[in-house]
């Protein structure tokens, strides 16, 4: 053992030998040695208890005992975590219970927490991208609408994950042939309401507008528009036609009232009298479309399983109710299970299909042929059924509701065999509770489930309208539309959804959103905004990102003027009157308070004058605007006959808002020759011969072949030639146009060869003294910083071209075969000629470069030999 413990210590120091170094001595100290030195190491260090001590002290300042805390954690024993706080005997039952009971609740609450924050994180995400979205489509609609083609940079955009639905809808070519003729079967709608409101006639838009949806195409898409609209149409309670004026009985005065009808009620005190009944038409007119809608599916199912249904010759609702439940609920010789038979017969089932289609008098008719059955089962049924029918919002009276309440608590609530039929129906009568607002087996479509929503609200109790809006808003797009991207994901269901609570603003937007909708969006918005149930918000408030404006302290705007320009501006160049009948809508919410309506025809006149400008030039520009016809007379155009409904009412407000600033616009756009006709139908002619000196001062110099400068010119001589007849804007800058028009022709007849008559036409401009006259010509030179701008800035150029006439006429009469006498006097007087140009340059030399004025004393020289 001894030699064991040898050979192993010896081991041991073999295996430090190699890191030996002779310079250094070797410690030999035992394990406590080893310790106690460590422990002296320790003690010398500063600071670990000290650092404590200061830290207690601070702590203790703010009423925290660091020592009490540090030993509670240091006896704690988590292995007792989700143990009871008092021990539970194997026999204490009721503790046992009580303790599971608590931490389900504390688990619920966890878990609750969890789906808490992974939603809102998820929301967060989906906020996200969508803002992303918006603003990438904005910046693409101010770089120029839809780009066609793709170049390095859209590439690289369309990497990017947050951008794809986007530039695969905003970024592209222009419209496609589909989409054209979609939205051509949608203009005629807004043109007709135009024409209706020019002639102070109603007109219905609504079906006008689920017409055009049915005929733009026969899509899944579109049959949910032309729902939707439908929808519109019972909520408004829009006539489907007006008598024709020319009708011996359509006087004004009896046709139905639509233009803005609502706009007091929906923009006004939400808590007005008003107001509710407004949000009680809006539930109304959304069931009663969904009662409708269901009817047709009753029909369409007893066409389709005609055997089955075994309708015969009886075209009854009761008869079509009665097949359409054996095709529903009988299976295999066999009703389904629950339904329960009174008289042999389903009766509930029928009674609520009859109720859910909208046939509330078959339903009572049908029950009272059962009467005895019905008693025999439920003694005070019928009288319950009869009071809800008749009454007219469908409320059972107090009395009636206590009984309903009563009986459905009692057998009812917690039975696991009564009829789902049955209790949907005592359910809807007694509007019992209504935080649950579905049935098992009752309420399984989207459709059902709404419907049963909406025949549950009670303005008076639970919110009403304004609750289950935020119900339906806490479920979002996602659970009626499903996700984007989603395999057979629906689009336009959750604007239905949002225009029957109401919100209508909302709806628009939802539609928006979804590049295929976009036609139907603005137009839904146009409809909504004709009938006063859309609020627009103040531009204050309104957004570059997106149309629609959410606020905490208000509701929801959307701003029409923006998705109309949006719109229009794919079509603008192309069709600007047709663009002009979707801006004449903006000012449809002129009368909404608190400044939003002024600003909003303010924003009207902003986008006409973008439409004069951006229009393509022509006939049609001046059909738009109007002009004068070539005997002087004026003709007005499109907009100035549709003054009234931009709120122009005299001339001078249209010359003032639409023709002069939009003048000055196409001004700064380069359009010269419309911004002089614009100014000369606003009646500012000293304004026309401004611009028309200023736009020949700055083309002079240009050649004559170019289009844009021809334009001017030949507009130039037309409003001369008129105003010169009429006598209007006479004075220097009227002057300045002649002599601009000379130079013009003097240049030509130059190009041409005709040097004489050149020489000819700048002399009479008078711009240039020619004779030897020194104290003329100091006195011209000093004249000459009195002439308008366009001449004083083109100084050099008339001087030139002065000189090279000059000078090519002493070349040719040099040439010439004249005697010998007439040609010297000739050249004389053409030397003279330039020796009084020479003279008056150098009198102005200082506003000439010194190239110039060599140019000219070369040239002089050149005559002068």
């Amino acid at each position: 053992m001894a030699a064991n413990l040898s050979s192993l210590l010896n081991a041991s120091k073999a295996l430090t030998s190699h890191l030996s170094r002779p310079d250094l001595p070797s410690v030999n100290l035992s394990l406590e040695q080893i310790e106690a030195q460590s422990r002296r190491l320790v003690s010398r260090q500063p600071g670990t208890s000290g650092d404590a001590s200061r830290a207690n002290y601070l702590l203790a300042q703010a009423h925290v005992d660091a020592p009490a805390l540090a030993n509670s954690i240091a006896h704690l024993n988590t292995q007792t975590t989700f143990s009871p706080l008092q021990a539970l005997q194997d026999t204490d039952v009721a503790g046992y219970l009580r303790h599971a009971h608590e931490q389900n609740l504390i688990s619920t609450i966890e878990e609750g927490r969890k789906e808490t924050q992974e939603e809102f994180y998820r929301v967060l995400e989906d906020r996200g991208r969508r803002d992303w979205e918006a603003k990438k489509r904005r910046v693409f609609e101010q770089l120029g609408a839809r780009v066609v083609g793709e170049n390095k940079a859209v590439a690289e955009m369309k990497k990017s994950s947050h951008g794809k639905s986007l530039l695969s809808t905003s970024v592209g070519p222009a419209p496609s042939l589909q989409m054209q003729s979609k939205m051509m079967a949608y203009d005629h709608v807004v043109s007709e309401l135009n024409t209706s409101r020019l002639r102070g006639t109603s007109f219905p838009i609504v079906h006008a507008l689920i017409q055009a949806s049915l005929s733009a195409n026969s899509d899944s898409g579109s049959l949910q528009i032309s729902q939707n609209f439908h929808v519109l149409s019972k909520i408004t309670a829009e006539p489907p036609s007006l008598p024709p004026i020319a009708h011996a009985g359509a006087h004004i005065l009896n046709t139905p009232l639509i233009e803005r009808k609502y706009a007091r009620a929906y923009l006004g005190d939400p808590e007005s009298r008003e107001a509710v009944e407004l949000r009680r038409q809006i539930a109304k007119g959304a069931r009663e479309a969904l009662e409708e809608q269901y009817w047709d599916v009753v029909e369409r199912t007893l066409q389709a399983r005609a055997q089955e249904a075994r309708l015969g010759g009886d075209p009854s609702v009761s008869n079509k109710i009665r097949a359409y439940v054996s095709v529903r609920h009988y299976r295999m010789g066999e009703w389904e299970d629950r339904v329960e038979l009174v008289a042999g017969q389903p009766l509930w089932a029928r009674l609520f299909y009859m109720i859910r289609t909208g046939h509330l008098q078959e339903a009572l008719a049908e029950a009272m042929q059962h009467q005895v059955a019905i008693e025999r089962r439920e003694s005070s049924f019928l009288s319950h059924l009869r009071a809800w029918i008749e009454s007219p919002d469908r409320r059972l009276p107090k009395p009636h509701r206590d009984q309903l309440h009563a009986a459905y608590n009692a057998h009812m609530l917690h039975s696991s065999s009564a009829d789902p039929f049955k209790l949907a129906l005592y359910k809807l009568m007694g509007k019992i509770d209504p935080s649950r607002r579905s049935v098992a087996g009752v309420t399984v479509t989207t459709e059902d489930w709404l419907w049963f929503q909406l025949s549950m609200v009670d303005e008076d109790e639970f919110g009403g309208l304004r609750g289950l809006s935020e119900v339906l808003l806490g479920y979002g797009e996602r659970h009626f539309d499903g996700a984007p991207g989603q395999k057979g994901a629906k689009r336009g269901v959750w604007a239905g959804v949002l225009l029957m609570c109401g919100q209508f603003e909302r709806a628009v937007a939802a539609l928006w959103d979804h590049n295929e909708m976009e036609v139907e969006a603005v137009h839904l918005a146009i409809a909504l905004a004709y009938h006063g149930l859309l609020r627009v918000p103040l531009r204050a408030e309104t957004s570059d990102i997106t149309p629609l404006t959410l606020s905490s302290s208000s509701p929801p705007a959307l701003s029409l003027s923006t998705l109309i320009w949006r719109y229009i501006r794919q079509f603008v160049r192309m069709d600007a009157r047709e663009a002009l009948q979707y801006v004449y809508s903006v000012c449809l919410s002129a009368d909404q308070p608190g400044g939003a309506g002024k600003e909003q025809v303010e924003t009207a006149w902003d986008l006409v004058r973008r439409i004069i400008v951006l229009a393509n030039t022509g006939a049609a520009w001046e059909e738009l605007v109007g002009g004068f016809r070539p005997d002087g007379t004026r003709f007005s155009g499109a907009i100035e006959q549709s003054a009234s409904l931009l709120k122009l009412d005299d001339t001078r407000a249209y010359n003032e808002h639409i023709l002069e600033r939009a003048a000055r616009a196409s001004e700064e756009a380069d359009r010269v020759p419309e911004a002089i006709k614009l100014y000369n139908l606003a009646g500012d002619y000293v304004t026309v011969v401004g611009v028309l000196a200023r736009a020949l001062g700055g083309t002079i110099t240009q050649p004559s072949v170019d289009d844009k400068a021809r334009a001017v010119e030949r507009t130039a001589a037309d409003v001369l030639r008129h105003y010169e007849r009429t006598n209007r804007a006479v004075g220097k800058e009227r002057d300045a146009v002649v002599r601009l028009l000379r130079v013009r022709e003097a240049m030509d007849a130059k190009a041409a060869g005709r040097v004489e008559a050149a020489l000819e036409l700048m002399e009479s401009t008078d711009l240039i003294p020619l004779e030897a006259d020194v104290a003329k010509i100091t006195k011209r030179a000093e004249e000459f910083k009195d002439l308008p701008d366009a001449l004083q800035r083109n100084l050099q150029t008339f001087l030139q071209l002065t000189m090279d006439v000059l000078a090519a006429v002493h070349q040719k009469v040099k040439a010439s075969s004249l005697p010998e006498a007439s040609r010297q006097t000739t050249i004389a007087m053409l030397r003279k000629k330039s020796r009084a140009l020479l003279i008056f340059a150098g009198n102005l030399k200082y506003r000439m470069s010194p190239d110039v004025y060599s140019y000219l004393a070369r040239l002089d020289v050149e005559i002068a030999l």
